[in-house]
């Protein structure tokens, strides 16, 4: 019998490193692209149902259907922020005179019921009545040391919303690209999946793919929701810019902040200006609209995958911290995988062992 010959140990290694390396220097040229394939995927995966409802009424035309989805994803996310910054720059004039008349109006007394808060109520009330000592001038005095920052920090961030918005307009193409070619590229990764760890890579492929949709479903539906309540408040109460600020209560919803850093500040001008009664209704609607999500976005999330809610939540939290946004889709789909693959792998490990001969 002819030994098998001894494995060239250079050989072996020098290929090891060439494909390391060939690797890393494709996600570097691909690096500026990959924020933007991952939200495509996200988007594509989560919004698949709806593409093929839309091909299956526009006469099984792909094209048709894809044109459709692009122009939807558009309206979505292109076309709100652009609104968002014309709003602001066409009412510029206006913000800086509703600030004058704020800097030179009087500021009313406490309600009552504010020192009765627990814990914090004393120290609300005491702080607001020192602010009235003070007057406009004393609090603009006390906030003008942050202005050269916050204009510095405004200046910034021009630059961060047009590449934000050239990072959605390549999303958008990027997706319908997916669109187009979604079969193939599906089989393609539930290929790899197999041949990577065989029936459990498949499992945890066709996993990742409910957790997006799970989580697109709880978080996006989630976001709509409180997002449109709160703007109605908003407008019942009579806040300006009750458009703009639906817009800006949507993106906080979106990166799991939730509307309260837009409605318990409106909850305070409206008793600034002394309307105690509506501010007491947009106050507990506020309250409302801001806690909805503790049972809404599980419920929601569990029908679209059936994972541990603890597990998504950790996914959820955690790849917002890790990773920024787009953590919320990445952060569950690779602890849905995680959790598949090992609960393949200790699910193996309990099989009954076949019986062997003689027993």
């Amino acid at each position: 019998m002819q030994e098998k010959p001894p494995a060239d140990l250079v050989r072996t290694t020098l290929g090891v490193l060439f494909l390391g390396g060939l690797i890393l220097s494709s996600f570097w040229i691909l690096r500026p692209f990959i924020g933007a394939v991952i939200w495509a995927t996200m988007l594509v995966v989560a919004t698949w149902p709806v593409m093929k409802w839309f091909e299956a009424r526009l006469w099984r035309r792909r094209s048709l259907a894809v044109l459709v989805m692009s122009l939807l994803l558009l309206l979505l996310f292109f076309v709100p922020l652009t609104l968002a910054i014309g709003t602001i720059v066409s009412h510029s004039d206006e913000i800086v005179e509703r600030g004058k008349s704020l800097a030179t109006s009087p500021v009313p007394h406490p309600p009552q019921w504010v020192a009765q808060l627990p814990f914090v109520g004393e120290k609300i009330a005491k702080a607001w009545e020192d602010a009235i000592a003070a007057g406009a001038s004393g609090l603009i005095a006390k906030l003008m040391p942050y202005a050269d920052n916050i204009a510095k920090w405004l200046v910034s961030q021009a630059g961060s919303i047009g590449f934000l918005l050239l990072q959605f307009l390549l999303t958008v193409i990027i997706s319908a690209l997916m669109y187009a070619g979604g079969e193939s590229a599906a089989l393609a990764v539930h290929r790899f999946g197999r041949r990577l760890a065989g029936h459990s890579g498949e499992n945890a492929v066709t996993l990742a793919g409910q957790a997006i949709r799970g989580v697109a479903l709880g978080v996006g539906v989630t976001a709509v929701v409180q997002a449109g309540l709160g703007g109605v408040g908003l407008a019942i109460a009579g806040i300006p810019f009750a458009g703009l600020l639906t817009a800006v209560m949507l993106m906080l919803c979106i990166a799991q902040v939730g509307p309260a850093l837009v409605m318990f500040p409106a909850v305070a001008w409206v008793y600034w200006t002394g309307e105690n009664g509506w501010g007491t209704f947009l106050l507990l609607w506020a309250l409302v609209v801001s806690t909805m999500d503790n049972f809404l976005r599980p419920a929601l999330i569990k029908r679209g995958a059936d994972l541990p809610l603890l597990l998504i939540f950790a996914g959820v939290i955690g790849g917002l911290i890790g990773f920024g946004l787009v953590g919320i889709f990445v952060g569950p789909v690779l602890l849905a995988v995680a959790y598949t693959l090992l609960d393949s792998w200790v699910g193996d490990g309990n099989a009954p062992r076949p019986p062997t001969e003689g027993s």
